[in-house]
């Protein structure tokens, strides 16, 4: 039902989508480039029903009650106990989603590493450290306002070197128009 409506969301809109999930890719973590506007979520969540990309994205379980959090796990959310203790302390999220991972045989997390939709001109790691505790692949996942088009850029694994890492990814996301450019990736 929801690739069907994604279907007619892009077709009423006039985006395309321009990449196919490599079968093979099982866990990873999927940022979301560029987030400067609400209307992404809805074209990148239609665009990834349309490439058959299997992603949750994880929130508070304090929402997920009712027939919002009914609504929001039908479009993948997953429920975290920000509370749940490991040893003598808290959990952080990164851990929690680290875990998740490790846990599972196949799941997709959808990060925004900007944070907000405002300009952001540093990206929050937290995506990159989940990739790099769980072994898994960061891949990105854009939205092109201009040429109306969604679709996969790099594919990288971590290999502890953050800040060159995040500039590559970040050099890709530079290449892609979001919806109000003066607030995306300088």
């Amino acid at each position: 039902m929801m690739k069907f409506l994604s279907k007619i969301v892009f077709w009423l809109t006039g985006w395309k989508f321009v990449s196919v999930w490599p079968k093979e890719l099982k866990k990873a973590v999927l940022i979301a480039i560029p987030h400067t506007s609400n209307w992404d979520l809805l074209y990148a969540r239609a665009a990834f029903y349309l490439m058959d990309i299997p992603v949750k994205f994880t929130i508070k379980k304090e929402v997920m009650v009712g027939p919002l959090g009914w609504l929001i796990k039908s479009l993948g959310g997953i429920a975290i106990d920000r509370k749940r203790v490991s040893g003598k302390r808290k959990q952080t999220y990164t851990e929690l989603m680290v875990n998740l991972l490790k846990e599972t045989d196949e799941l997709v997390i959808m990060v925004t590493p900007e944070g907000t939709r405002s300009y952001a001109p540093r990206w929050k790691s937290g995506f990159y450290h989940i990739a790099l505790g769980a072994d898994v692949p960061i891949v990105i996942g854009y939205l092109d306002y201009k040429k109306k088009e969604a679709g996969l850029g790099t594919i990288l694994q971590p290999d502890g070197n953050m800040d060159a890492q995040i500039e590559e990814l970040k050099a890709f996301g530079r290449t892609v128009t979001a919806k109000y450019p003066e607030k995306g990736i300088k």
